[in-house]
């Protein structure tokens, strides 16, 4: 794509998710807040809008490994939300229990000499709380209609619109939380030094914010695949299938 100044980081990501990677090195939020135009993150962190066009062009040039990422972007709406549901929503729920089962420990061994392990575990517990119930709603209320107008599209039939109205308003309701859940994940990383264990940490310590670090990521691109994809693609295909 034409990467310009009032292109926003979501379409950005959104055409090729290894631009994340150059968002990450400026801690440019390109999932939650991913409608900010270039010029705006850049006028935030006081960069030169040029240089972070460069960087994102040196991906463009650089297709090295392009293979081993999918065309998100490219796939059925119906084929996203079950992909989303199968890998992302399925990882939190495997691997949530541990982490919280880690924190407990690392909390009752280190809590005295580190107090922002006790902030930490707090923080983890309301995210994983919130997420149980966020993805309850998408899988039972979302990604099923998702799927209904799909098939309205595709057999050209009438799409029955559901209790909730129009799509854009579980969708608001959807991104809100996910605000919520990356603002306290943001508390998180700023409470562990960007996952840095301290020096007197132990090796359960050490793999807790090591696996910390991995949920952030895998929710970054949890939230990036509905915020700057589905979410736009599943209004705009309402609209469609509602004016035939």
């Amino acid at each position: 794509m034409d990467i310009n100044e009032n292109s926003t980081v979501g379409e950005i990501t959104a055409s090729n998710y290894h631009f994340a990677t150059v968002f990450s090195k400026y801690a440019i939020d390109f999932c939650c807040n991913g409608n900010r135009s270039i010029k705006a993150v850049c006028e935030e962190i006081n960069l030169n809008p040029s240089e972070l066009i460069q960087d994102l062009n040196t991906i463009v040039s650089d297709s090295s490994g392009a293979q081993h990422t999918p065309d998100y972007n490219a796939w059925s709406l119906d084929m996203l939300t079950n992909y989303i549901e199968k890998k992302h929503h399925q990882y939190i729920i495997e691997h949530t229990p541990l982490l919280q089962q880690h924190l407990i420990k690392i909390n009752t061994v280190h809590g005295a000499n580190h107090p922002e392990i006790t902030a930490i575990q707090k923080l983890f517990i309301s995210i994983s709380d919130e997420l149980t119930i966020h993805m309850k709603k998408e899988e039972l209320m979302l990604f099923p209609y998702i799927g209904r107008m799909v098939s309205a599209k595709e057999e050209g039939t009438t799409l029955v619109q559901p209790l909730f109205g129009k799509v854009e308003y579980p969708i608001q309701v959807m991104m809100a939380e996910h605000d919520q859940e990356g603002e306290k994940f943001r508390k998180i990383a700023s409470l562990s030094n960007g996952f840095q264990a301290p020096a007197d940490a132990c090796n359960t310590y050490r793999a807790t914010y090591a696996m910390l670090k991995e949920f952030e990521e895998d929710l970054h691109l949890h939230i990036h695949l509905e915020n700057n994809i589905l979410f736009p693609k599943a209004a705009a295909l309402e609209l469609d299938v509602l004016k035939n």
